[in-house]
């Protein structure tokens, strides 16, 4: 049973969240503080984290929970803002849902990154510089590269994202994850480059 450490300070919504997961077969712990998060994380297969708790900020706990453990979390928010999305994410965040929110998006996203861990990271190697990717970003990037040369629209993707087991990117993470893949690519020597056109989308150039 995967053991989820739920941290959210309303508690209306942590005892609904609580009951939720635990009909869904999860082991839940839920909390509502920065100091009670730091002390359940390292038991825990995923966090949901709520961003602003009582005694301090949910990414500045992320950014120090990353020095010790690799579990996935998710942040759980009021702020749609996608600059604190991807500031969230540079943080050490694996996913982000604003609030309000669809329960079967956030079981989705659970899913997700819970097979995501239990997985072998992809990884593609050129010019000796090895490029870990995400299941989204290796499925992005597959679409991207079979459509070579051509402009694909944010529907295109986002309905590509959205497989037969329920898992979706909505579109503030498809911004996210073009972002961190091209941040990837620019890594590696010899790569093709993802080429955004306002009005049309993004393709793929060798170039």
């Amino acid at each position: 049973m995967n053991r989820i450490l739920l941290a959210e300070d309303d508690v209306t919504l942590n005892r609904n969240i609580k009951t939720a997961l635990e009909s869904e077969g999860y082991s839940v712990t839920a909390v509502s503080t920065v100091a009670e998060t730091e002390a359940a994380a390292s038991d825990a297969d995923l966090i949901i984290l709520d961003v602003m708790l009582p005694d301090g900020n949910g990414i500045e706990l992320c950014r120090k929970l990353r020095q010790t453990i690799q579990t996935p979390v998710i942040f759980l928010t009021s702020c749609d803002d996608e600059a604190d999305i991807v500031r969230g994410l540079d943080c050490g965040g694996d996913d982000y849902i604003t609030k309000p929110f669809r329960l079967r998006e956030l079981f989705s996203r659970i899913r997700a990154n819970l097979r995501r861990i239990s997985e072998t990271t992809s990884s593609e190697t050129q010019a000796e510089t090895e490029i870990e990717l995400t299941a989204v970003e290796q499925k992005l990037l597959d679409y991207l590269m079979i459509n070579k040369g051509q402009y694909l629209t944010r529907d295109q993707i986002l309905n590509c994202l959205w497989d037969s087991n329920g898992t979706f990117v909505n579109d503030n993470t498809l911004s996210v994850n073009i972002s961190r893949l091209r941040e990837k690519l620019s890594k590696a020597s010899g790569r093709g480059k993802i080429v955004t056109k306002r009005g049309m989308g993004y393709k793929w150039t060798d170039s």
